[in-house]
């Protein structure tokens, strides 16, 4: 087992390439926790407060998922401050297993993995007022409230709202970061998308609350993975894979499920 990766973990990748795209894409930069033995797993935690990645091969033996076992409770990944974003049956053999030392792990959220090679525009009744455009500085103020809103509902990587502020300026000065505003011109919605080969992961969407069921986010994300196919990649995304409503907009304009995955916590 060695603490980095080579070529080959990144090859291994490639068998679940929508599933396991962050764990991918994250390997690439600084992490501060990485273990594999290059043929059946890969463990990848990149920093607090983000879940832990683990990798799994279809036919990990026995032993193997006891080594990872093994390396999660000596790392003090097992200490309840953790949640792990992992197949499903390996997520099933972590419960049954912390159970025989009294520890509980359970499923958190459910997870689908979409692609979508070619996107089909929102059907006339779904169309949605109003325009999207990419974000510059001028539009902070309103990103830091979309923001924020999305990591409060969410309960995910809270920070406060300087944190956000830091975090929304890199955002925009770096990364590619899309608004809808409505026909008053009010910054209804937002999603943002990083690429990694031939792939561009899209993310954060959101819709604020006050201007929901209005097809903005449907509206938004399609304008985006036409942009995205444009330039010879392949728009993907996840989602709750218990939010039905959302996961059929996403449907609707040419996503396809590739892939499921669930977080442990």
């Amino acid at each position: 087992m060695d603490s980095f990766v080579t070529e080959t973990d990144f090859n291994l990748l490639q068998k679940d390439k929508y599933t396991f795209f962050v764990l991918a894409r994250i390997l690439h930069g600084n992490c501060n926790f990485v273990a594999s033995n290059h043929k059946t797993f890969i463990i990848c935690h990149s920093c607090e407060p983000f879940p832990l990645w683990i990798w799994t091969s279809d036919d990990i033996s026995q032993s193997e998922k006891e080594e990872i076992y093994k390396i999660l409770d000596e790392n003090s990944f097992l200490n309840g401050k953790y949640t792990f974003n992992l197949k499903y049956d390996f997520a099933e053999f972590l419960i049954n297993r912390a159970k025989t030392e009294n520890k509980t792990l359970s499923i958190h959220k459910n997870m689908f993995a979409y692609d979508c090679t070619s996107p089909i525009e929102p059907v006339a009744e779904q169309k949605a007022d109003g325009s999207f455009s990419k974000a510059t500085i001028a539009d902070l103020d309103d990103f830091i409230d979309l923001w924020d809103w999305f990591h409060t509902e969410l309960k995910i990587a809270m920070k406060t709202r300087e944190e956000y502020c830091k975090d929304a300026e890199y955002s925009l000065k770096n990364e590619n970061v899309f608004l809808w505003k409505n026909t008053q011109g009010k910054i209804v919605a937002c999603c943002r998308y990083n690429v990694n080969g031939t792939i561009a992961s899209i993310g954060l969407v959101y819709t604020h609350p006050d201007f929901r069921r209005k097809h903005y986010a449907q509206n938004l994300v399609y304008q985006v993975a036409k942009i995205i196919s444009a330039q010879g990649l392949t728009p993907m995304l996840y989602t709750d894979a218990d939010y039905i409503a959302s996961n059929s907009c996403y449907e609707k304009i040419g996503f396809i499920l590739r892939g499921k995955l669930c977080t442990l916590r």
